[in-house]
């Protein structure tokens, strides 16, 4: 007797026009169930941590498996066993493979820097911390920095009867907007790099819009933080006092350097290359991504066990991350091929919103759909789908396309503060600031942090760069 889920597989394919999932996906001819696994699975990653976080933290690599294989099966069935593992050959060693081992290395090499020492959290100290974990991030990634730099921020603020505003800012500035200047500083802008796009466009072409959104930012923070710190005045006892600052695990950062010499070599040197289950891999890729194993390695033996427990350091985000993008790399397949096919295709509707009527790209609304789905869903394959949205070939959109790709990146970089679950680290920000003591507001409260500061700053955002 067949099972439940066996029957459901089997008919899904009946249920959907027929494509060749071989080389090319014809996008065109593929119907919109192909696009519910991967719908289902950015539902399942904002919502049950909201509703079931006990089960989730459980079974999130069981659900995103069972995304992942509501593509995988349907389309052995449909297509031919061949088919399906040539999709996710391709997949794997094109894209999630150089993906999470990025990710590994830095957020390795960042577990390994350990900022000691307290300082007074006075506004302009304050200030400070944030822009140098703003800078830092585009380095580091928003999740070393936000790792590297949290504590030493709360540390100094311990004393503050009221500090829940600079953890907030901290998410707004550190967790998110501060990343948008490298391939480093974000995934969304590594998958970028991954698809074609030089490592320092986004240095250049977002460089005006990260200056002015975190200049804006930190002043609006120092503003705030002066009126409260005058208002509140020292009323607690420092349970940290004041001592000297000090880096230590100093040796990771030469480290990161190596990670970025490593993909600037993957980007401009020709090794030659194979083919692997029908994909042509570049060796010099795959000596970048043995070279992000060998750093990763490297950190952990020099690095103190000791400094990395300090730092609260733990496997546990970099797995819940290979796991979920796993099963977001295999739903996402069908979907990029139906939105290569752009107004003949399923997501026509959508290639009409983000279209001027003569046919030109509207970039504002490219920021602002592309960030509003990163608010709440994952920014990274956000990411990706309004950049086959836009035409999905990088050359075009670094030079005649720029303002699109600008819109694209900065959406997804930037609106993934407007809530918790829009970047990885701003949960684990919470968090720890939770565990330590603050009395962080509510996913809601949060939102009517980001609605009140962020909506605003972003509207400015689209005013000066992405309205025409």
């Amino acid at each position: 007797m067949l099972r439940p889920l066996t029957v459901v597989l089997a008919a899904i394919p009946i249920l959907m026009p027929q494509a060749a999932f071989a080389a090319e996906f014809d996008g065109a001819s593929l119907g919109l169930a192909w696009a519910l696994p991967f719908a289902g699975i950015l539902l399942s990653i904002a919502l049950f941590p909201l509703l079931a976080l006990h089960f989730w933290e459980h079974h999130q690599g069981k659900i995103a498996a069972v995304w992942g294989l509501l593509v995988l099966v349907p389309m052995a069935l449909a297509f031919g066993p061949m088919a399906a593992i040539h999709a996710l050959a391709h997949t794997a060693l094109l894209e999630y493979i150089p993906f999470i081992l990025l990710l590994l290395a830095l957020f390795t090499v960042a577990g390994g820097i350990l900022v000691r020492g307290n300082i007074h959290g006075a506004p302009g100290t304050n200030t400070i911390l944030l822009g140098i974990g703003t800078v830092l991030a585009s380095f580091i990634g928003t999740t070393g920095a936000s790792m590297v730099m949290i504590r030493p921020v709360m540390r100094a603020n311990d004393d503050r009867r009221h500090n829940v505003h600079v953890i907030v800012f901290f998410i707004f500035l550190v967790s998110n907007i501060g990343g948008s200047l490298t391939p480093l500083g974000d995934p969304p802008l590594f998958l970028g790099f991954l698809r074609g796009v030089d490592f320092f466009w986004t240095t250049t072409h977002l460089f005006m819009e990260t200056l002015v959104a975190a200049g804006l930012l930190l002043a609006l923070f120092f503003m705030v933080d002066l009126a409260i710190y005058r208002r509140e005045g020292r009323v607690r006892p420092d349970p940290t006092p004041d001592n000297p600052v000090r880096v230590v695990g100093g040796f990771n950062f030469f480290l990161i350097f190596i990670i970025i010499a490593a993909i600037l070599m993957s980007a401009t040197t020709d090794l030659g290359r194979v083919t692997v289950l029908g994909t042509e891999v570049e060796l010099a890729n795959a000596l970048r991504d043995l070279i992000m194993v060998a750093v990763t390695v490297i950190s952990l033996k020099v690095t103190p066990k000791a400094n990395r427990i300090e730092n609260g350091f733990s496997w546990g985000p970099i797995k819940e991350v290979a796991k979920l993008f796993a099963g977001i790399f295999i739903a996402i397949i069908p979907v990029l091929a139906m939105l290569r096919a752009g107004a003949d295709g399923a997501f026509a509707p959508l290639v009409a919103l983000v279209s001027n009527p003569d046919g030109s790209p509207d970039n504002a609304a490219y920021f602002w759909l592309t960030g509003g789905l990163s608010s709440f869903l994952d920014n990274a394959p956000t990411y990706l789908v309004f950049f086959e949205l836009g035409g999905g070939n990088p050359q075009q959109l670094m030079t005649a396309g720029a303002m699109t790709l600008a819109a694209i990146s900065a959406g997804a970089v930037f609106m993934g503060a407007n809530s918790y679950i829009g970047n990885a680290p701003n949960f684990m920000v919470y968090a720890i600031a939770r565990e330590g003591g603050v009395k962080m507001p509510s996913f809601f409260g949060y939102l009517l942090w980001s609605g009140a500061i962020l909506i605003p700053t972003f509207l400015l955002i689209t005013l000066l760069f992405f309205r025409g």
